[in-house]
């Protein structure tokens, strides 16, 4: 589904592609010469990647994207994001070079990282107090169901990465710490000590550069990972000498720098891990922007070329306010699949990632039926617009040909007319409008009845609010009544329906319009908005509906709301 989309690639807009086309250039510039470049350039953009591999023997290395994730707790909505976004930007690169160029996404996990504070709503926490200090993957699991905390919450994110589909390569610290593979880099390190040093002292603060060390050596006596200084380096034997709290006052330990026996301060390992794994690729959030540029310093120190990189905006709460996990006053990725679907959240994310964007229950409604609008959108689109879609990113290409026959907002309206509790009362009401219609062929529309009935009791029933109408709308109401009753009983066709509504609003000189279907939200459905109110009824029932219609106009709605 990648092949043959180059031209297409080269002139989408969409910010995964101009993160792709970046990548690309970074990638030519950090292989090849100039001149070796402006060739392969040009075998690309003819669409010869293919070419291009075969002739520069640099070029037929895989290109590498990085994530990060920290197993201090649990995967989160940033670890889902950034996942997202980054497999968004592997596949444009994919289309933009034909599919012919192997690519990797590196999930990485930082579980050598010592556990600095008990996190928050996990239980036993007074082992995990007791083990303060420890790489994550040396802490007991306080769950009981993992040799550590750090494999529990590891076994965590690949479980969830696994569950949206995401390909990926998990990697461990511990594991690539221990098993060699970053020794030649802490050695390069180690040598280049001082440098490195020039680079962090002046982003610390006084008391914090006297002890500064890029190193954190594990201590042979207690296993923690010590913030120590680093007394003295031998780069010949390449190791370093500490003193270690736990041992007699002025003692000094010497340990090696490789197989696992240090880990490093969290800039200089980001920088080492660029270096070490050749990673081409790596977005990080606004936050970190000084953190990035502080670490690419390191990686030039090193020798290394750092990764090409995007800055996302971070999520704000429904205040406006930075989302905080120790505050609590985010959407967690269980509430969001509580009340809407994984496509939803991948649409969501695709959206203006430079742009600060509300992370709330009240999002999610709307995130579900855009992302329906652009799969209807994507059906008809020529292919520089479907390209460019959310959905084709989201679907690597391949969004799915059918959704749901209703939206989101109708199922919502559905669920509080009809009083429903469960799908089959709502299935109930499909069998009319949609006879052909089970679980088994519209699983979409299933999956959404289960969050439309989790979200109808959790957010909008408490919220809903009837009015009585003005004389106006009390009159247009009875003749939209009159109207409907002299349709057929069993009338199922929407639009037959919608232009009885939007006949009444005219002849009733609504002004503007939109006034009217406003009066028909807030009396009949106890909101400000609402669904296409020819759809509702079809799929309600025209009886139920006029019934629904004549309680409003005689107040019944609004009464019975507030008794």
């Amino acid at each position: 589904m990648l092949q043959n989309l180059e031209t297409l690639a080269r002139e989408a807009k969409s910010w995964p592609f101009e993160q792709a086309r970046n990548l690309l250039a970074h990638v030519l510039k950090k292989r090849l010469a100039e001149a070796e470049r402006a060739e392969a350039k040009a075998l690309i953009d003819a669409g010869k990647a293919d070419e291009a591999l075969a002739k520069f023997e640099a070029l037929r290395r895989p290109v590498i994207l990085e994530t990060g994730y920290g197993p201090s707790g649990l995967p989160h909505m940033g670890t889902f994001g950034e996942v997202a976004r980054t497999t968004m930007v592997r596949n444009a690169f994919r289309a933009l070079t034909g599919d012919h160029w192997k690519t990797r996404l590196i999930a990485f996990s930082d579980d050598m990282d010592g556990l600095r504070k008990v996190p928050e709503g996990v239980p036993n926490p007074e082992m995990l107090r007791e083990d303060l200090h420890l790489s994550l993957t040396r802490v007991r699991d306080p769950f009981g169901t993992h040799d550590s905390f750090g494999a529990h919450n590891n076994a965590r994110l690949r479980a969830f990465l696994d569950s949206f589909g995401f390909d990926y390569e998990f990697m461990s610290s511990t594991e690539t710490y221990k098993s060699g593979r970053f020794d030649a880099t802490l050695l390069t390190l180690l040598e280049r000590f001082d440098a490195v040093q020039a680079i962090m002292l002046p982003t610390l603060g006084e008391e914090r550069r006297a002890t500064y060390s890029p190193f954190l050596p594990v201590s042979p006596i207690t296993g923690h990972v010590l913030q120590v200084p680093t007394l003295e380096r031998n780069v010949e034997k390449g190791t370093i000498t500490f003193e270690d709290p736990a041992g007699e006052p002025g003692n000094r330990t010497e340990v090696p720098v490789t197989g696992g026996h240090v880990k490093l301060q969290w800039k200089p390992d980001w920088a080492m891990r660029w270096v070490a794994l050749d990673i081409d690729y790596e977005m990080s959030g606004k936050d970190l922007i000084e953190s990035v540029r502080e670490s690419s310093k390191v990686c030039r120190a090193l020798g290394g070329t750092p990764p090409e990189g995007f800055n996302y905006e971070l999520f704000l709460d429904i205040e406006g306010k930075k989302i905080s996990k120790s505050k609590g006053n985010g959407l967690t990725m269980d509430e969001w699949l509580r009340y809407g679907t994984p496509e939803s959240l991948s649409w969501y994310m695709f959206q203006s990632p430079k742009s600060a964007k509300s992370l709330h229950f009240n999002v999610i409604p709307r995130a579900i039926d855009d992302y329906l609008a652009f799969i209807e959108s994507y059906k008809t689109q020529e292919p520089l617009k479907r390209i460019d879609n959310a959905v084709w990113s989201i679907h690597a290409g391949d969004p799915p040909t059918h959704t749901s026959p209703v939206s989101f907002a109708l199922l919502l309206n559905l669920v509080g007319v009809a009083n429903a509790s469960s799908k089959a009362q709502l299935w109930a009401y499909f069998a009319k409008y949609l006879p052909d219609a089970t679980p088994e062929n519209e699983p979409l529309l299933d999956r959404l009845m289960d969050h439309a009935l989790n979200y109808y009791e959790d957010f909008v029933k408490p919220s809903k609010s009837y009015r009585l109408p003005d004389d106006k709308e009390k009159a247009a109401l009875l003749d939209l009544a009159a109207r409907l009753k002299a349709l057929p009983a069993d009338t199922t066709d929407g639009e037959l329906i919608q232009n009885e509504v939007y006949a009444v609003g005219k002849e009733q000189a609504f002004e503007p319009l939109r006034a009217w279907f406003g009066a028909l939200y807030e009396v009949l459905l106890g909101a400000s908005q609402g669904p296409r109110f020819g759809s509702f009824a079809a799929i309600y029932g025209l009886p139920q509906t006029i019934a629904l219609i004549e309680a409003g106009a005689n107040g019944e709605l609004a009464k019975s709301s507030k008794e």
